[in-house]
């Protein structure tokens, strides 16, 4: 019985919300949340403009903000190859 007791006391201690950011995810889950948003529109706050451009967004996100931080395409021209026979 108290090893029942010892391993709930353990999950709900590890499953706790301020846990997650103890241990360092909580801004992993602050960019993950703010990619969602960008998909699902747009970024809802400073916060998450900030985290978009320092990290980047899903790509093949159509958000008008995360096009506007998109690399643009380089194109180059091929090398005409010379052969001498």
């Amino acid at each position: 019985m108290r090893r029942l007791m010892i391993a709930t006391v353990g999950l709900l201690a590890l499953t706790a919300p301020g846990t997650v950011a103890a241990r360092g995810l909580g801004e992993a889950a602050e960019v993950e949340h703010a990619r969602m948003n960008a998909l699902a529109g747009g970024p809802t706050n400073a916060y998450d403009a900030e985290l978009l451009e320092r990290y980047g967004c899903y790509s093949g996100t159509r958000s008008a903000f995360c096009q506007g931080l998109a690399h643009p395409r380089r194109y180059y021209r091929a090398r005409r190859r010379v052969h001498q026979h």
